[in-house]
């Protein structure tokens, strides 16, 4: 026995540290701590590995550690608020990634020095280079379409279902014959390469307003990937961390889902947007009422309550400083000011929180979709920052709509509503909204950030 169950005490230390912080994070007064004390297990995990002989040498392992510090911190830097969710797409990928190339290199290893591979070995190492690679690829695409580099509407082909089975019969059947011939190393390089491609056009139908829910499942991949490498190298932390990962990644898709009414089959093959429709002249025509910041800015001088509902615009505009300074100048007048936050506004789980955390707008202002839309009535001015579908009244109304019984924040239900938005173009799910031209609704076409700065000072004229 030697040493190993002192590790492996450690390696359990790690992970109950792990799911101390990962209930931490789930309210966000808690969430720095939660981090911070899964940082620390996962620091006492990294240590104990590196005490481990069996593994290579402490001059590679240090190496390793500087080149991926100063990656990361050159990104933590660099990147901003608002390309986050693309960074957490990558980040998802990477660990597919790490996942597959440490499952490949233990199979090449141990082929290499004749050892006797057990099937555990075997299926775990090809269930690595299955889910890790298609883990890697979908999130690339899913990352290249949130920053704009591949068309964000899904991009669908005749077959492509079928051609998807396919895929994923071919890769499996490969990965049958490489457990029974694991000398046949040459099968993993063919399994990963099916399997990218299985992860590329898997989520090459999915449109960016599904994101956030295929941001939550390939978190669960990179956890499964990861545990399956676990399995592999005979690793307990490894398997338990990535199964918090995979668990929670899988909760919160299905989450998100029940968010959108929306099943998981329709989000991965419903090709959510693909289909435009074009009613804007029946819904638009001669009732669209344009505004002005100065008549907004009339407006919320003389209000009571003020509920800004945030969407992915506001990301795009970088506008949530802009907010915050409306947020106090309003305060400053007695002006009682909330925020409608949607679960799915956005391009990943929480990104308004984050965007408006980030401004040091108070946790405490932020109301979540069931909190708000009960005082809806008694806001006197509901400012739609960048928000679309998230608002639209056919989620109610019409059964037909592609987002019916989608849960929304009802934002029509306010004495006055102001949507600051560039034109009247759809938003994701390609399908006018009514909103627009609402009896109580004002439009202010306009870029988010400059809109807010221009009423911000007219309100300081008043």
């Amino acid at each position: 026995m030697g040493v190993n169950w002192l590790i492996n005490l450690f390696y359990l230390i790690s992970a109950t540290l792990f799911i101390f912080g990962l209930k931490m994070l789930s309210h966000p007064k808690q969430a720095v701590k939660g981090n911070f004390i899964s940082a620390i297990g996962m620091l006492l995990a990294i240590i104990v590995t590196l005490l481990d002989k069996r593994i290579v040498s402490f001059e590679v392992i240090i190496l390793g550690l500087i080149t991926g510090s100063a990656i990361g911190a050159f990104f933590a830097l660099k990147v901003p608020m608002t390309a986050m969710p693309q960074m957490v797409g990558i980040l998802n990928g990477f660990g597919g990634g790490a996942s597959f190339l440490v499952a490949g290199n233990a199979l090449f290893e141990g082929i290499y020095l004749k050892q006797i591979l057990t099937n555990q070995f075997l299926i775990a190492t090809v269930a690595s280079g299955l889910i890790g690679s298609i883990t890697f690829w979908g999130s690339m695409v899913a990352a290249g379409k949130l920053q704009g580099i591949i068309e964000e509407k899904p991009i669908i082909y005749k077959g492509h279902h079928i051609v998807n089975i396919f895929l994923l019969l071919i890769s499996l059947f490969i990965g049958i014959i490489l457990v029974i011939k694991p000398q046949l190393t040459y099968l993993y390089y063919i399994l990963v390469f099916f399997s990218g491609v299985l992860g590329v056009l898997l989520v090459t139908p999915i449109g960016g307003a599904d994101m956030p829910v295929v941001i939550c499942l390939l978190n669960s991949y990179s956890g499964l990937a990861a545990a399956a490498t676990g399995f592999v190298l005979n690793n307990n932390v490894l398997i338990i961390s990535g199964s918090l990962v995979g668990a929670s990644g899988i909760i919160l898709t299905n989450l998100m889902c029940k968010a959108m009414n929306r099943s998981l089959t329709n989000v991965l093959f419903g090709g959510f947007g693909a289909v435009r429709v074009s009613e804007e002249e029946d819904i638009y025509a001669g009732k669209i009422k344009s505004t002005t910041p100065e008549e907004v800015a009339i407006l919320l001088d003389s209000s009571k309550r003020v509920c800004i509902i945030p969407g992915y615009g506001m990301a795009v505009a970088q506008a949530q400083y802009a907010v915050r300074d409306l947020m106090n100048l309003l305060e400053q007048r007695g002006v009682q000011v909330e925020f409608g936050i949607h679960p799915v506004a956005g391009r990943m789980p929480g990104h308004m929180n984050v965007l408006l955390a980030e401004a040091d707008i108070p946790y405490e202002k932020l109301k979540e979709m069931d909190e708000i839309n009960p005082v809806m009535p008694q806001v006197d001015v509901a400012i739609v920052l960048g928000a679309n579908d998230v608002v639209n009244p056919l989620a109610r109304t019409d059964p037909k709509s592609p987002i019916a019984g989608m849960p929304i924040i009802d934002a029509d239900k306010a004495k006055t509503v102001v949507v600051i938005k560039r034109s009247l173009s759809p938003g994701f799910a390609g399908i006018p909204n009514p909103l627009f031209a609402a009896p109580n609704t004002l439009m202010l076409f306009a870029d988010g950030k400059k809109a807010i700065l221009e009423i911000i000072s007219a309100l300081k004229e008043l």
